[in-house]
């Protein structure tokens, strides 16, 4: 039996954003039950970024597939996590 390899999430985020840090508290449990790791990105320390995702953030990745913005899509995230790697 081989190991499924975890999915990968990306929140491109705000230092000063506080439905970033909502997303990232709602999405907590979500990535640890399903063993994603999630990396926190500053639009802000990249131009191209906030040219990018500017009025959307925050904006939530899984392995490159956008999957909601501004609040976390609970049962899209699930979703998505669920069928990684099936």
């Amino acid at each position: 039996m081989t190991a499924r390899a975890a999915a990968h999430l990306t929140l491109y985020s705000r230092a000063w954003c506080h439905l970033c840090d909502e997303m990232l508290e709602a999405l907590a449990p979500l990535a640890d039950a399903f063993g994603a790791t999630v990396e926190v990105v500053d639009v802000d320390s990249d131009p191209e970024l906030v040219a990018r995702y500017d009025e959307l953030v925050p904006v939530l990745v899984c392995n490159g597939e956008p999957l909601c913005h501004y609040r976390l899509d609970g049962e899209r995230v699930r979703a998505a996590l669920a069928s990684f790697g099936a």
